[in-house]
């Protein structure tokens, strides 16, 4: 009774209660039942078609992933919009990296074939938006993964809501979306300022901190839609750390840069013509504090922590491009890691095709650096330290998540400081960058 009260209050099309009587298959009723069903409790008045999608529920976290897709197999599904996949629980391409269990690896494999067999674009990565074709500014989509919906919303200024596991899949199947959230122009306007003009224009030009900026956002307006005002320009790698640290640390999935996003031209224009609810001055303090947020092992958020051992570098999440890779390999090359430190970058083919036709990949291995793709160190056993040492990384979103997902301190750094500590062994910082 509760479903069919909430196909009643969900304005429904004639193809889409087509779908629910199963006209269009098993695996299209199905989707369709969760989609209406989600839109209910969302509580939008209709559903709206979407032009794409980028599916999270890829992913091996237990037998009920399996158990879904499998049904959805079975049903005859088949994604109705081009769709691309996030990461899955193993490198498809090097088997070798995955240090996990035999049942692990099959169960992660299958779900992952599972995805395949609907129709989905196998490119296995959390940055889809590095990959083309890529949304396009106002497009309606469908994207699960944290970071990838910051991005999409942000910086590509395509249309999309927080979707998690099984409702991504829902929406590809149907070509369809509850119209809700940031998918309607009225709920994309700026709430929250967060005014970084104070800060010496040298951090707010510098890329290494973006993620510390970003988790300090993510902390402070939890999942409000952040403006922020006096941020120097900044690439799409440096905007790509911002937004997943926001993402990781609060529930941003949107943020809007004024003068660099594509819906801020201006503040006004940020914040719909409307006055913020908040604004927030940023000074040293607070970027202070948001660097010690991204660390966890003692010491290691400022110059103190030198000396600290280190046992693993990780890069690329989310993943590693093209751009990151060719500032990464001269650094590399200069100071080679130690044989005690494990030396991980992950990223998407795409990026592993350019390093390779470069020569790239051949020399970084040849230096102990590992590159993985198709997954990430922080939801597959990827590692081969064991756990309880200490991990750096650039990234804020690794950051975030390493303690809990992998098990090790986490000490932050730029990029430049990882290489040089995983040279040494020990942390170490630049002293241009920790005064």
């Amino acid at each position: 009774m509760a479903a069919a009260n909430t196909h009643e209050t969900v304005a429904l099309t004639a193809r889409d209660r087509a779908m629910l009587a199963g006209d269009l298959g098993e695996a299209a009723a199905v989707a369709m039942r969760i989609l209406v069903t989600m839109a209910g409790v969302y509580g939008a008045e209709r559903l709206l078609d979407i032009e794409g999608a980028h599916i999270d529920g890829c992913l091996y976290h237990g037998d009920s992933g399996v158990d879904f897709a499998e049904l959805l197999v079975a049903g005859g599904a088949r994604v109705r919009v081009p769709t691309t996949l996030n990461v899955g629980g193993l490198d498809l391409l090097h088997p070798e990296e995955f240090e996990g269990t035999a049942e692990r690896r099959a169960k992660a494999q299958r779900l992952m074939e599972c995805y395949e067999e609907m129709g989905c674009r196998t490119i296995w990565t959390c940055a889809p938006y590095q990959t083309t074709p890529r949304p396009a500014f106002g497009q309606q989509v469908a994207w699960a993964e944290s970071n990838a919906i910051v991005f999409a919303n942000s910086v590509l200024g395509a249309r999309t809501h927080r979707y998690g596991d099984f409702i991504d899949i829902c929406a590809a199947i149907t070509g369809r979306a509850p119209a809700v959230g940031l998918h309607l122009e009225e709920n994309r306007r700026g709430q929250i300022v967060f005014d970084l003009r104070a800060l010496p224009d040298a951090l707010r030009s510098a890329s290494w901190l973006l993620p510390a900026i970003g988790y300090l956002v993510g902390e402070r307006c939890g999942n409000r839609v952040p403006v922020l005002v006096g941020l120097e320009a900044a690439d799409e790698d440096g905007l790509k750390a911002l937004g997943a640290a926001a993402a990781s640390s609060g529930a941003v999935a949107l943020f809007h840069a004024v003068g660099i996003t594509p819906e801020a031209p201006t503040l006004e224009a940020a914040l719909g013509g409307k006055d913020a609810e908040e604004w927030i001055e940023i000074g040293l303090s607070d970027l202070r504090a948001g660097l010690r947020s991204l660390s966890t092992a003692p010491g290691a958020g400022s110059s103190e922590g030198a000396g600290l051992a280190i046992d693993v570098v990780a890069l690329g999440s989310p993943h590693f491009s093209p751009r990151e890779f060719a500032e990464l390999l001269p650094l590399v090359e200069r100071h080679p890691p130690a044989g005690s430190v494990e030396f991980v970058v992950c990223t998407n083919r795409l990026s592993l095709g350019h390093l390779e036709q470069s020569g790239g990949l051949e020399r970084l291995r040849a230096l102990g650096v590992r590159v993985v793709v198709d997954t990430c160190v922080v939801v597959a056993p990827i590692l081969r330290t064991a756990a309880g040492g200490v991990l750096m990384t650039n990234s804020g979103k690794f950051a975030h998540y390493a303690p809990g997902n992998v098990g090790f301190d986490v000490v932050f750094g730029s990029l430049a400081e990882c290489v040089r500590s995983a040279q040494a062994g020990r942390l170490w910082r630049d002293p241009e960058l920790w005064p």
